[in-house]
């Protein structure tokens, strides 16, 4: 049986926290420190991934402003790049970097990089996998239902592949920030380290993501009876 409460979830599921934690108070930390460092080109961030866009042909893709803290993104649906204000604005390597790295994905897509057309694709049903699979073990638990735990053990693998296949998206568009930070001349090479600081410590996130995903599969595994032998 499946226990809401089984302190064998929290065995699984705590240092994943702690290690989420710990990531995001680095890719802050490190954000804040970079902040405060202006780039020797006085960019804003909007200025630097616009000149990135455009050096690479993309004068088409729209830069917004948006709200939040860090809430930056592209949007493959209407290829825009949206900033938050601290890096829209700012002429800080932290939104430099940011701000380049949001272009990459932009740069990805125009090119057909492929894990970031699958990870697109799977966006519709990873929304839904991400509440419906505790709604289908909960309600395989209540109905004594085999398949359909095993059905929302099976979206709970979806989530997991969501978050690998992020994982080379996240690293390719800062690969790609980094080193078109310094050939469109946008910082020079000696801020480019510094710069990309901000998304080494963004990446973790990432990484904690795809863990958490990991480890919340392998215990539903284990407690629906797939791995390891049936736990009644």
């Amino acid at each position: 049986m499946i226990l809401t409460l089984d302190p064998v979830y929290w065995m699984f599921i705590i240092p994943c926290m702690i290690f989420a934690g710990i990531a995001t108070a680095k890719t802050k930390g490190t954000f804040n420190k970079y902040a405060k460092v202006a780039s020797s080109s006085r960019m804003t961030g909007a200025q630097a991934a616009r000149q990135m866009l455009d050096r690479s042909g993309l004068q088409d893709v729209a830069i917004n402003r948006t709200r939040g803290f860090l809430s930056d993104h592209y949007n493959p649906a209407n290829r825009t790049l949206n900033l938050s204000p601290d890096v829209y604005d700012a002429q800080s390597l932290s939104a430099i970097g940011v701000a380049c790295h949001e272009a990459g994905h932009a740069l990805q897509h125009a090119h057909g990089y492929v894990p970031l057309q699958i990870r697109s694709a799977m966006v519709p049903v990873t929304q839904f996998s991400s509440w419906g699979a505790y709604v289908f073990i909960f309600l395989g638990m209540f109905i004594q239902s085999m398949g359909m735990i095993k059905l929302g053990v099976i979206l709970f693998g979806i989530g997991f592949f969501f978050s690998v296949v992020t994982l080379p998206v996240e690293w390719d568009a800062s690969a790609r920030a980094k080193r078109q930070m310094v050939s469109d001349g946008i910082v020079q090479p000696s801020e480019a380290a510094d710069a990309g600081k901000v998304l080494d410590a963004a990446f973790l996130t990432y990484v904690a993501s795809a863990v958490t995903a990991l480890m919340t599969l392998l215990y539903y595994l284990m407690r629906s009876g797939l791995l390891g032998g049936r736990d009644d």
